[in-house]
């Protein structure tokens, strides 16, 4: 089989780790050899994105959605279907496991996030493909999160023990009706999986969440307290989160970032500490430039994603697995 390891451009080495790790054919490649090649090495795949955090499939034969979607099931990963998630962005399926990634309009810059870090359910396993590259940006940014709070740990103290002991609370307010012109305008009855406020509620109670109904038919809704950072199996601890994507970017017609965050007790974030860990991301970003037919395995316990506004047409697609479930008790 040509499917080779393959260094690219940007790819940062850490103690025993390349981030991201990539794949690539050395020779034409059709789908059905790599979905067969990826069925046959799934449990060493798996591991290799959780050491390194990512893994690029480059020049695998994946020419549309379904390609990708065949990609997807060669893991035989658990389905996280985006009509179960608590997501914050308008999405648009294209199969049952594959669905658009954010709507939002092209100048939108979305900030660095776990993905549903922010709720209390969340995908393991993340997979984007690009289906048509920009003409000019677009690219996903991807941040090894251990390494963050490894340097965290040095550059401010107390500010990540605070984020670990005390860990964090988000509100955010979701429209009546899904608005596409921001970044988390899915409306509270998609995000939800309801049709009407008393079921509404009846779900936000289940979560644990609390909640107004606000005059304008939008409702506001505060997590209970969340993890700010886990600690994996292999003993890296990460800054699994979306402090980042709240501070800097939950704005729109009906959200403030300063009102969007807290710790899980309360209390008021570091300004200047939450623009530090912004800062050390931005410094450790490997920006993933897309190709046509690139496929990325993300574990989204280890590496945030983020996406740079772009000219021109953009698609990548996405899909979740192996949903998770976290809680917390502030120390």
């Amino acid at each position: 089989m040509p499917i080779q390891p393959t260094p690219v451009e940007g790819q940062q080495t850490y103690s025993q780790s390349v981030f991201p790790f990539a794949y690539t054919s050395d020779e034409p490649c059709t789908l059905g050899q790599a979905t067969q090649w990826i069925s046959e090495n799934r449990e060493r795949l798996l591991e290799e994105a959780n050491t390194h955090g990512a893994v690029l499939f480059r020049g695998m034969g994946v020419e549309s959605v379904e390609g990708f979607d065949a990609m997807v099931a060669s893991l035989s990963l658990e389905n996280f279907p985006y009509k179960k998630s608590l997501s914050n962005a308008v999405r648009v399926n294209r199969t049952e496991r594959v669905f658009s990634a954010n709507e939002a309009p092209p100048e939108v810059q979305i900030f660095f996030h776990h993905e549903m870090a922010q709720t209390p359910l969340f995908p393991k396993w993340i997979l984007f493909s690009c289906e048509i590259a920009p003409q000019e940006g677009g690219a996903t940014p991807l941040c090894r999160s251990d390494v963050l709070f490894e340097r965290l740990l040095k550059e401010r103290p107390e500010f990540a023990q605070a984020c670990e002991n005390r860990g964090l609370q988000y509100s955010n307010v979701m429209p009546g009706i899904d608005d596409a012109a921001s970044g988390m305008g899915r409306s509270w009855a998609s995000t939800l999986g309801v049709d009407n406020k008393e079921a509404a509620e009846a779900r936000l109670a289940e979560l644990g969440y609390s909640w107004e109904w606000l005059a304008s038919g939008d409702l506001r809704a505060t997590t209970p307290p969340l993890p700010a950072v886990m600690e994996l199996a292999d003993g890296r601890k990460t800054f699994f989160n979306q402090l980042i994507a709240a501070f800097c970017g939950w704005k729109d017609e009906r959200n403030d970032p300063s009102s969007a965050i807290r710790h899980g007790d309360g209390t008021v974030l570091d300004a200047d500490a939450v623009r530090h860990a912004a800062t050390i991301a931005d410094e450790i970003t490997f920006d993933m430039n897309w190709q046509v037919g690139d496929v990325v395995l993300i574990d989204n316990t280890v590496v945030m994603h983020a996406r740079r506004s772009f000219v021109g047409k953009r698609k990548v697609v996405a899909s979740l697995a192996q949903m998770q479930t976290q809680s917390f008790q502030v120390a």
